[in-house]
């Protein structure tokens, strides 16, 4: 990381950054950890969790302009972490906070049952080569755990820039149980909620078309 970004775990962390016990590996989260949103936000609102937050610019973007909401970044990468409390920093955001945790398991471990009113999965990594596909993080039980992690009546939302990958969530999140289409016709209108990034005009740019996808969480039996 640089200076800057060393510094902002350094100066920020404890004011953006949830210490989550761990169980073997350093982004793991053990069996018996649990987050409480009333404690940690100081407020009962809304819970946006973004998993795979990246550099932040997304989610920074929503909990700008979406005050009343509070918003859980889910990241392993602590560059990007740290550009992510940076700009929170910056923009005196007190709706954020972040994790540096496997998304799997805040979504089965760590979030109380039924807690995140939306769940974002936006580009996550595609793994394009054929041999890295099995990496992909949107396989069937993802499902699973995000419905756990979902109230009643939630929104699972995609975006991504690979027509193979979106494909592959469509199929998946059609098999879903828990889930229903909250979406007619192929593809999902663009989210408006998503802010325009770098990222997502650099694969538009290069011929990739954007998909989206949102699926809503069935009521529990």
């Amino acid at each position: 990381m640089s200076d800057a970004q060393e510094r902002a775990f350094d100066e920020l962390a404890d004011r953006f950054v949830i210490e989550v016990p761990r169980a073997a590996a350093a982004t793991s989260v053990h069996a018996d950890a649990r987050f409480d949103p009333a404690s940690v936000y100081g407020r009962t609102a809304p819970l946006i969790v973004e998993i795979g937050s990246g550099q932040g610019h997304a989610i920074i973007s929503a909990a700008r302009s979406r005050p009343g909401d509070d918003f859980l970044a889910v990241e392993v990468f602590r560059a990007g972490l740290a550009r992510t409390m940076l700009d929170a920093d910056r923009e005196g955001l007190r709706n954020l906070r972040l994790v540096e945790a496997n998304a799997p398991e805040v979504l089965e471990t760590l979030l109380p049952e039924g807690s995140a009113d939306e769940v974002w999965v936006f580009f996550p990594d595609p793994w394009h080569k054929n041999k890295h596909t099995k990496r992909r993080l949107v396989k069937p039980p993802f499902a699973e755990t995000a419905a756990r992690a979902l109230r009643d009546g939630g929104v699972l939302r995609f975006a991504t820039d690979w027509e193979d990958y979106a494909l592959q969530m469509r199929e998946v999140m059609d098999a879903a149980p828990a889930f229903e289409r909250d979406f007619a016709g192929e593809w999902a209108p663009r989210f408006g909620g998503r802010a325009l990034t770098a990222f997502e005009r650099k694969g538009a740019a290069r011929g990739r078309d954007i998909r989206d996808l949102a699926y809503r969480r069935r009521p529990r039996a």
